[in-house]
């Protein structure tokens, strides 16, 4: 996935056409996100739960491969089209994901660009946060119209309170949680800076709501870690 966390910017993809940020991939998540090797196992867990044996999953935000990798691993007969806007990532999710690649088809581009299916699931994993409301919904609905009916789909990213009075405590807590698993200070704080100024963070309420709008039933929350949460609905 390119869009974590570890160095947001303006324009996420010009941040993942960095060489720096590519070579150093994948150490970042890990320690800005709690359990995310867990949430790649409970995505699977979820997708599994209703998608059929030899599903074919649309994954958007797949640049680096870490989430497709997982996934692939989970689920030996499932086939994947991975989407990202950044083509070096992409690039580095070839190089990782090796002999897994024979199930895996790479897009280049945005949700848009995806093939219209229909999929029998779909993710989108620490992604959405970096879509104003308007677009979010626009892209979840168009995650949607890709899908069988009843078809699960997983997303997570960046969701909390966003009320003057909690907001800066839990990004405060955001910087803590990744300088306590390894990262360093300096770059936690800037991080923090980037993902106050610079993401399109919304309250969970307001996350389950676009969700909702898209046309997603059956919606649940799975995950919450800090500034994180995650939901599993069905198309």
């Amino acid at each position: 996935m390119t869009t974590d966390c570890i160095q947001p910017a303006r324009n996420a993809a010009d941040s993942f056409r960095n060489p720096d940020a590519i070579a150093n991939y994948a150490e970042g998540p890990p320690r800005f996100v709690p359990g995310f090797e867990a949430l790649h196992r409970m995505t699977a867990v979820l997708l599994a739960e209703s998608a059929p044996a030899r599903a074919r999953v649309l994954v958007l935000g797949a640049g680096g491969g870490l989430e497709l990798g997982a996934l692939a691993r989970a689920q030996p007969d499932w086939r994947f089209v991975g989407v990202d806007p950044s083509q070096p990532m992409l690039d580095l999710a070839s190089r990782t994901l090796g002999p897994l690649m024979q199930r895996i088809e790479l897009v280049h581009g945005y949700i848009d660009d995806a093939p219209a299916g229909p999929f029998d699931a779909a993710t989108c994993l620490l992604t959405l946060h970096f879509l104003d409301a308007v677009e979010r919904l626009r892209t979840t609905r168009a995650i949607h119209s890709r899908l069988k009916p009843g078809a699960p789909f997983v997303a997570a990213h960046s969701s909390f309170p966003q009320d003057p009075a909690s907001r800066p405590t839990w990004l405060s807590r955001y910087a803590a949680y990744a300088v306590g698993s390894g990262a360093d200070p300096a770059q936690a704080a800037s991080a923090r800076a980037a993902v106050d100024a610079h993401l399109n963070l919304l309250d969970p309420v307001e996350d389950e709501g676009i969700l909702r709008d898209a046309g997603f039933s059956d919606i649940a929350m799975f995950y919450t870690a800090f500034t994180w949460r995650g939901w599993v609905a069905r198309a």
